[in-house]
């Protein structure tokens, strides 16, 4: 026994051993790509020596003696810090996932490619004006520096990522950068899931009024009647299959959900709004969370004046933030810049679709799509004239779609002649509102709500094309509809001046949260569809409260946790149920029901983590929802698995015979909506009690709407996920200004997946006190501490210091990166030695960045 005891000691003792050798082995590869801020670099490619000083924060601020070299400046420092998110971004938009990652990411290839979005960025590279195309090629440059310096040095193949999944990094070059503003625009868009299902859910109801409730407009004039969807399609089945779900979403693909697919705040304030006699901006883009954020703060040095907001790894230029004299902000604009048309095959001829002068072939290519450790798929791509062709099992389709017809996509996006790179580029040398505004007109997709302030000026318009379309249009965008009528086919592009503008209005203030912007008649109109109805009202509250505004009451406003939609809907739906005065003793569902109505009745709406009533609330009106659309819609209602307050103010205002909905169908009994609101409190009861248990007085909301920045691949690999995804108890919801959009899915349904990734507030009275954050750090580094540094101060509603002076950011630099042109590095180098030897210095080690190898990155 003694024996046996010994050799099983030696075993656990080998296994331990063994263990700490593998995890430091791991440790070890893995940390030699954490990145080194502090070191002179010969590259290849740069004119003149590029100085690169990283803050505290690790906000790289680039100086040098061209723009060209602060362009290769900021590709260096992406590549750098984000050189796997850069890589996964480009592998996306190519449609080559699977080459890395198998077979479970196939169908987001081949919907990538059918898309062929790649194709698109590539020809749009002539589209650029000079300045731009020599900005995209010296920030390529920049990037290939760091792969060659990844390869030359053994640097860990330059993040951890790379150790676990074998992802050969080709060089990089100017239509990868215009292919990831191409991915931006797929994941900011969301028009084409709406039609879909509007759609359905126009199939299932069998009174079309009751549309306009669970779909409503947003209130104002200009809405339109609709056809029902199946009688645009006469002498066709409709399929009988409306209520199918697509299942879960593809892997790593960069189609949002409905609900997810942008959002944002805006706004500034004139001079004569403003208490310190300068202008204001705030700005807040609301994007899924993960680790790292989107955004990568930067500052760079050009010729026209130093530049510094949010940047996105992969671009070479700063998207949202400031100069010296101007800052710009953005956000989603729901311009309806994609419409799905229904296309007729040739029953004799399947190669064939109908146009309105007859038949025509589709236009094809075929695309081999190559699978890790499996048989490369050949996928035939199909366009019609109306845009590619989508496959039915995607997005619920065959739904929606005829027996033998196909359905095709057309949308901004697809445009092969995209300048909004230059747009961007421009937008960054913009002395001046006026500059700016002619600037943006070149912008094509993504659309989006532009915000400007200069030192005198205010300014919103909406940029990027938009379609234009017949008045005769059958659904008027709405609804997906016949490729083969004229009068639903788009007629080009309108002129930039059809987009809407705001200079200087009369009340010095102009903001968009992604609310109804302008009340045009069809074609005009903008959108049906809109992101907010909530947000804005508190927005306008908040600023009509204050004659003037300073930078801290537009954070304030920027952080403020109040829902409209609570202090709308709790009156409604309670109003029956209030201070009853029926007694109830403990512990029996009609106390704890008295319990929850005596906290929400003294409860001011305010989304705090630390209150309980916003989790009573949230569960309240998900589970009323739920009752009130589960019977009519079937498994269709999990499409509506966010709160739709309109839907519900109109039911309970019984708005046009809303009320309908109250009652259950399959009951015999005629329900109330007093009925239904208390069966839902009761049910959210003892939701709450299943999940959370104990009193309600202890329950907090941030317990249950904690942020997930997780990572995209890493993020589901048990144990592994514990490291790499980062969770936070947040306040806010799905309608405060501080949003933090739900899951709206089971088992953590109010988990917070969407918000603020980045925030910014300038203030010309004072410029250098502009601040800005963004939510998890600059380092897409697991192991380095700038992975979620600056996540700790977002999750607070903190900031950090937005400053275009040099000297502040050297003195609290936490590393100088100097790339030194090669010729010059070598004479540099030999000085420098000459010079330590003769005052007996220690030899600095110098590094070189030669051409990448075949080997390694360099693939």
């Amino acid at each position: 026994m003694a024996t046996l005891f010994r050799w099983l000691l030696r075993f656990a003792s080998m296994a331990i051993m063994l263990s700490v050798i593998v995890v430091l082995l791991v440790y070890y590869l893995a940390s030699r790509s954490l990145p080194e801020y502090d070191k002179d670099l010969a590259v290849a490619g740069a004119a003149a020596e590029i100085e690169i000083v990283r803050d505290n924060a690790a906000v790289p601020h680039i100086f040098a003696r061209s723009d060209r070299d602060a362009y290769f400046g900021l590709g260096y420092a992406h590549a750098q810090d984000r050189i796997w998110q850069m890589v996964l971004m480009r592998r996306t938009a190519q449609g080559r996932l699977s080459e890395v990652f198998g077979r479970r990411t196939l169908d987001t290839d081949i919907l990538m490619r059918r898309l062929d979005l790649y194709t698109a960025a590539t020809r749009s590279v002539d589209a650029q004006d000079a300045t731009t195309t020599q900005a995209l090629r010296a920030y390529a440059a920049g990037v290939n520096a760091r792969i060659a310096e990844i390869n030359d040095q053994s640097l860990g193949r330059g993040a951890p990522e790379f150790f676990l999944f074998n992802a050969p990094v080709a060089p990089w070059q100017p239509a990868d950068s215009l292919a990831i503003v191409k991915l931006m625009a797929l994941q900011l868009s969301g028009q084409f899931r709406d039609e879909i299902l509007r759609a359905r859910t126009s199939l299932l109801l069998p009174d079309p009024n009751r549309l306009a409730d669970i779909l409503p407009d947003m209130p104002g004039d200009g809405t339109a009647a609709l056809p029902d969807y199946a009688s645009l399609f006469p002498n066709r089945d409709m399929p009988r299959f409306a209520a199918a779900s697509e299942g879960p979403r593809a892997p790593l693909s960069p189609v949002p959900e409905r609900g997810l697919a942008g959002a944002s705040n805006a706004f500034a304030a004139a001079p004569d709004r403003s208490a310190g006699g300068g202008t204001l901006l705030a700005n807040d883009p609301h994007l899924g969370l993960t680790a790292p954020s989107t955004w990568y703060l930067a500052r760079l040095q050009l010729s026209s004046g130093g530049v510094i907001g949010g940047t996105i790894p992969g671009i070479p230029a700063v998207m949202l933030g400031r100069s010296q004299d101007l800052a710009w902000g953005l956000t989603s604009s729901y311009l309806d810049d994609q419409d799905l048309h229904i296309e007729e095959l040739n029953p004799e001829n399947s190669e064939q679709y109908r146009t309105p002068e007859g038949w025509a072939r589709f236009r094809t290519r075929r695309s081999i799509v190559e699978i890790k450790d499996d048989t490369p798929v050949t996928v035939t791509l199909r366009w019609t004239e109306n845009g590619p062709v989508l496959p039915r099992t995607r997005f619920d389709l065959e739904t929606i779609t005829p027996p033998g017809h196909v359905v095709s996509l057309n949308w901004t996006a697809l445009a092969e002649d995209d300048s909004s790179m230059s747009a961007a580029i421009g937008l960054m040398r913009a002395g001046s509102v006026e500059e700016a505004l002619e600037s943006s007109g070149r912008f094509v997709a993504p659309s989006q709500m532009l915000t400007l302030i200069d030192r005198d000026s205010i300014a919103m318009k909406l940029i990027g094309a938009m379609p234009a379309r017949d008045p005769a249009h059958q659904s008027q965008g709405r609804l997906p509809s016949p490729g083969w009528i004229e009068a639903n086919r788009w007629q080009g592009m309108l002129p930039d001046s059809a987009n809407p503008v705001w200079t200087d209005p009369d009340g010095g203030i102009v903001g968009n949260t992604n609310n109804k912007i302008i009340d045009r008649p069809f074609p005009m109109h903008v959108s049906f569809d809109w992101g907010d109805s909530q947000r804005v009202m508190r927005w306008t509250q908040l600023m009509q409260g204050r004659q003037v505004h300073t930078r801290d009451s537009f954070i304030e406003a920027q952080l403020d946790t109040v829902s409209p939609a609570a202090r709308t809907l709790l009156p409604l739906i309670g109003r029956d149920l209030w201070y009853t005065g029926e007694a109830a003793p403990d512990g029996t569902p009609e106390r704890r029901r008295q319990q929850a109505l005596d906290l929400l009745a003294n409860w001011n709406g305010e989304m705090n983590e630390h209150l309980p009533e916003p989790l009573i609330y949230a569960a309240w009106v998900r589970a009323l929802q739920e009752r009130l659309i589960r019977d009519e819609l079937g498994p269709l209602a999990e499409k509506y698995n966010h709160v739709e307050p309109l839907f519900i103010e109109r039911v309970f205002r019984n708005v046009d015979g809303a009320a309908v909905w109250c009652d259950v169908i399959r009951s015999v009994v005629v329900e109330t909506c007093s009925d239904i609101a208390r069966q839902s409190l009761d049910d959210a009861l003892v939701w709450i009690a299943e999940t959370y248990g104990g009193s309600l007085e202890s329950l907090r909301w941030g317990d249950a709407h904690q942020a997930l920045h997780a990572h995209a691949v890493l993020g589901e690999i048990p144990v592994l996920r514990h490291f790499v995804n980062i969770r936070q108890n947040t306040s806010g919801g799905d309608f405060t200004l501080e949003r933090g959009r739900t899951s709206g899915r089971d088992p953590e349904p109010f988990l917070n997946i969407h918000a603020a990734t980045y925030r910014g507030v300038y203030d010309f009275a004072d410029p250098d006190s502009s601040v800005f954050i963004s939510s998890t750090g600059q380092s897409g580094h697991f192991l380095s501490r700038h992975y979620d540094d600056l996540g700790t101060l977002w999750r607070r509603g903190e900031y950090i210091p937005m400053s275009l002076d040099a000297d502040l950011a050297r003195a609290a630099s936490i590393g100088v990166t100097r790339l030194i042109p090669e010729g010059v590095a070598s004479g540099r180098a030999r000085r420098i030695l000459l010079l330590r030897m003769h005052a007996r210095l220690p030899v600095r080690h110098w590094q070189s960045s030669g051409p990448a190898r075949r080997s390694g990155l360099a693939a």
